[in-house]
């Protein structure tokens, strides 16, 4: 066996040999999972991964080069084989003070062959940059699932502030031990998502009136702990006479650090709306991959999907975020005067190190931050 030896695109190893040629394409037989496949060396086509990635069909991309679709599966396997691990490309190529350490945390149940049950990809993304410094695919959403993402963010030299995400304990708990200095901010639209369903506002008008009062006075209006506190005893003077409705406003009351420490940490988002976007789209190309053949084949993809998402140019940012359109988002985070990436397919962009340094947004919240005092 050589090194230069090409991976077999079953089973990754490079125990393969020659076994002929057929139209322009050489042939391999891999040794260890005697599987066979072939190598285009005709004129170059088009690189494979990136379309794919974007959701064209094999059936298309074959159709498209004159290849039947097994063929275009195979090339496709062979490319990503190719693709840098997305956490040291993150290691190697960025500078972690371009990061805002604002990070949106979530994850996607995706289905896998040899696991009786969906399991979660759990990704974060930078808020203030968009970038994607980690990912992994884990077989459940446990404590040792989150202490890994942190970990691989600690290697990272990652300047973790803030993690945004849903009501999971296990992610506060795995920060606290990789990360005992940064903090919790609760996603309100899941926290109240979860009211809603327990009033049935949806279907019972009985207590609309109350969540929505709720949602103004205690999660628009105020603009501070002390406003949320006050907002708090305006409630439970209206409907103190209703337990349910008492026992919502205490466990508010209860969970007010963890639900507003975004007044405390600028720029800090007060829900996950940023990572369920991407969450959207990787449903969109699931719907397609229905299931992966192996844990190694689903490691693969989603590491292809995030580099993907990287090196894709942003066109869609709105409002606070239009300064990121019209470059990918590793472009905000890659060291100065480093060079771009060798990624198959990826074409670099012009890096304009004067526009590089992202300004921090405005506060939303700038109002100081005062002692609570009990609801009761």
């Amino acid at each position: 066996m050589h090194i230069s030896n090409p991976k077999c695109p079953n089973c990754g190893s490079r125990r393969t040999i020659k076994k002929g040629t057929q139209d322009k394409r050489q042939r391999y037989l891999c040794e260890y999972c005697n599987k066979s496949f072939s190598i285009y060396h005709g004129p170059k086509r088009p690189v494979f991964w990136i379309p794919h990635i974007d959701g064209v069909s094999f059936r298309k991309l074959g159709d498209e080069n004159h290849l039947s679709s097994a063929q275009t599966y195979a090339d496709v396997v062979e490319e990503l084989n190719t693709l840098p691990d997305n956490t040291l490309l993150t290691k190697q190529y960025c500078d972690p003070s371009k990061f805002s350490g604002i990070l949106v945390l979530d994850g996607k149940f995706v289905r896998v062959a040899d696991q009786k049950h969906k399991i979660p990809f759990i990704y974060g993304v930078d808020y203030l940059t968009h970038d994607i410094p980690v990912g992994i695919l884990a077989t459940s959403e446990s404590d040792m699932a989150f202490s890994e993402i942190f970990r691989q963010l600690k290697a990272c030299n990652y300047p973790l502030k803030a993690v945004v995400c849903d009501e999971r304990m296990t992610v506060r708990s795995a920060l606290a031990k990789v990360y005992p200095r940064a903090k919790a901010q609760l996603c309100q639209n899941h926290y109240l998502e979860n009211i809603r369903r327990d009033l049935h506002v949806r279907t019972d008008d009985r207590y609309r009136i109350f969540f929505s009062a709720l949602q103004r006075l205690v999660f628009k209006d105020a603009r501070t702990q002390e406003g949320v506190t006050e907002g708090l005893r305006a409630m439970l003077n209206d409907y103190g006479y209703d337990e349910l409705c008492v026992n919502i406003i205490l466990g508010i009351h209860s969970q007010r650090e963890i639900l507003f420490e975004h007044f405390n940490i600028p720029n800090c988002p007060k829900d996950t709306n940023l990572v369920e976007l991407y969450n959207s789209h990787i449903q969109s190309r699931l719907k397609s991959i229905k299931s992966f053949q192996s844990m190694f084949a689903a490691r693969r993809w989603l590491n292809a999907y995030l580099i993907r998402r990287r090196t894709k140019t942003l066109t869609d940012c709105d409002t606070k975020f239009k300064r990121l359109n019209g470059y990918p988002s590793l472009y905000w985070t890659i060291k100065d005067r480093e060079q771009w990436p060798d990624i198959l397919g990826i074409v670099p962009p012009v890096i304009k190190h004067e526009m590089r340094q992202l300004e921090l947004l405005p506060t939303f919240f700038p109002a100081p931050i005062v002692e609570i005092e009990s609801v009761s």
